[in-house]
């Protein structure tokens, strides 16, 4: 009989409205990287799901078994995919051989989306996961999965890492009634970093030559693991392009982008300047501000981004940690320093995209890597240098990555931390045992308020952190001589330990917040940070929103009397 295992609980964080589809990803190559890792990120970022970390066990399996796909609802219920002899375990997208993979989606030409096809990107990711050892294991099980069983999912950037290489591949369907998929892969140079967000990133990629293994089309994809391989692609990616109109011109002049993920103002101002601000913090600013044009919509001018850059000086993963939590601070985009951030210089700006005022305008808000809709966020590290099991970690956390801690978690843990298990993460109803609502309720304290009350989150945050970092040395020395049963059952151990003291130090933060600043004033601290008696501050507006409601509000609130009384 034929064992059938459902794939519900990889697709958790899948709701009804697809929620998770404005994301960032930024990626560092182990000779750009400060200790030699490779390292990702991934703001999972959509209103109306709870974050929770996502985990498979590994697993022996049967001949015959299958799996259920249950996708994106139920038009595909009662569809299968055949099982693999063994899959890894898989602890948030990283997997117990380090390779990691994150997304994503640029949407393109939605009159490609085929709906028929059986495999959604998440169920995509998820085997691939489940069943790759390497990133070009995992590039080639994707190729494979969506010829066999069809993609219906729109257009996906994927980043896939391993502790050796770090790879972005890009992905879209051929159309209704049509399985597969077209897509393109690239090795990031090891001494560069990339990153995408929501908008195609490949433009002209290195088409496959006679006698050299440089860049393969699908139809040699057993050659993937040739070391010389650095592009990957599907043998029609180009000739369904010139079918439906998207190209014409010369194959080297072929553009991914260009012709499936056409650019405008908006993708490019909501979702490629979060890649510029990143590549700013790690180059001369002079050098990316040149791209302010593109940014700024004159594609006569410049009409895209490097793919990568090589940075000024290597990476650690606090700095990407921090790249994280970018609001466009210190940028001609910084969304701390005008009217619309508020009286407290809140970095946070409400939904819709696009807005109008009384008299017709039409305006439109920035869109930061950091934004409060976050589902959750993870910084992936993976260290060819040590044992897989304590080489690659997941550094994690539910809601907005600027105001959360990141909890680092081994790729080898069998048992999710309480706080991040998906039944104690309900959508619709507070829990103090969740990780996304203990974060949310500090976060949204310190939203409208956030000049006066970041210091105090950031206070709490560096503790956590610099703990969790200070605190990997010893765990690396105590595991040396632990057989790996014994390590996996430490770092099982240590792992819900960091996630148990995430949560402690973050309900005392927030008691600490409601009582301080309390019906608009702060109430006083001594020099040990207890609150006084007696007393208390009235840090009063922002400066540039003082500086702006004189010319809003003309002369409402102006003290004649006092000022003249004064010059008197």
């Amino acid at each position: 009989m034929k064992r059938i295992v459902s794939l519900a609980v990889l697709l958790l964080f899948v709701l009804e409205n697809q929620a998770a589809f404005a994301c960032t990803n930024l990626i560092v190559g182990k000779k750009a990287s400060r200790d030699g890792s490779v390292m990702c990120s991934y703001n999972c970022d959509g209103f109306g799901f709870s974050g929770s970390l996502f985990y498979s066990p590994a697993g022996r399996h049967a001949k015959g078994e299958q799996i259920a796909i249950h996708g994106w609802g139920p038009s595909h219920e009662g569809q299968y995919v055949q099982q693999v002899e063994y899959t890894y375990n898989v602890v948030g997208l990283m997997n117990e051989k380090q390779v990691t993979i994150v997304e994503t989606t640029f949407d393109g030409r939605l009159e490609l989306q085929n709906h028929d096809g059986l495999l959604d990107y998440f169920s995509l990711m998820r085997l691939a996961l489940q069943r790759s050892s390497t990133a070009r294991e995992a590039i080639r099980c994707m190729a494979n999965l969506v010829e066999e069983y069809g993609y219906n999912s729109s257009g996906e950037s994927i980043t896939v890492c391993d502790p050796d290489e770090a790879w972005i591949m890009e992905i879209i369907g051929k159309g209704p009634d049509r399985k597969g998929a077209v897509w393109v892969a690239l090795r990031i140079p090891d001494d560069c970093i990339c990153a995408h967000a929501n908008l195609s990133r490949i433009r002209q990629f290195p088409l496959e030559k006679r006698r050299s293994f440089k860049s393969i089309s699908s139809r040699n994809l057993d050659n993937i693991n040739r070391p010389e391989v650095e592009c990957v692609y599907a043998s029609d990616v180009i000739s369904l392009a010139r079918e439906k109109g998207f190209f014409s011109g010369p194959d080297s002049e072929f553009s991914f982008r260009d012709a499936y993920c056409p650019i405008d103002f908006e993708n490019v101002r909501y979702a490629d300047a979060r890649v510029w601000s990143f590549f700013r913090h790690h180059c001369d600013p002079a050098e990316m501000d040149k791209y302010l044009p593109y940014i700024n919509g004159s594609f006569d001018q410049c009409d895209h981004l490097p793919l990568w850059i090589k940075p000024d000086k290597p990476l650690s993963l606090q700095d990407v940690q921090a790249d994280m939590r970018d609001h466009f601070e210190g940028t001609p985009l910084d969304m701390t320093s005008d009217m619309t951030a508020g009286p407290w210089g809140m970095p946070i700006r409400p939904l819709p995209m696009h807005f109008k005022d009384s008299r017709g305008n039409n305006y439109y808000r920035e869109r930061p890597i950091s934004t409060q809709q976050s589902g959750f966020t993870m910084t992936c590290q993976m260290r060819r240098w040590l044992p897989d099991d304590v080489g690659g970690v997941v550094w994690f956390n539910c809601d907005d990555a600027n105001m959360v801690a990141y909890v680092p978690l081994y790729c080898c843990i069998t048992q999710v931390p309480d706080p991040f298990r998906p039944e104690n993460n309900p959508r619709n109803e507070f829990s103090f045992q969740s990780a996304f609502w203990m974060n949310n309720w500090v976060a949204n304290m310190v939203y409208p308020r956030y000049s006066m009350m970041i210091g105090d989150l950031r206070v709490a945050q560096r503790e956590l952190e610099d703990y969790y970092f200070a605190d990997q040395d010893s765990v690396m020395k105590v595991i040396q001589q632990m057989t790996p049963a014994d390590r996996r059952e430490f770092l099982n151990r240590k792992s819900i330990a960091y996630a148990d003291r995430m949560m402690q130090r973050w309900d005392a933060l927030a008691k600490y917040l409601i009582v301080k600043y309390n019906d608009q004033v702060v109430r006083r601290v001594d020099q040990n940070g207890n609150f006084q008696r007696w007393g208390y501050d009235t840090p009063g507006y922002d400066t540039q929103f003082i500086d702006a409601v004189g010319p809003s509000t003309g002369d409402r609130y102006l003290l004649r009397d006092v000022i003249e009384r004064r010059e008197r």
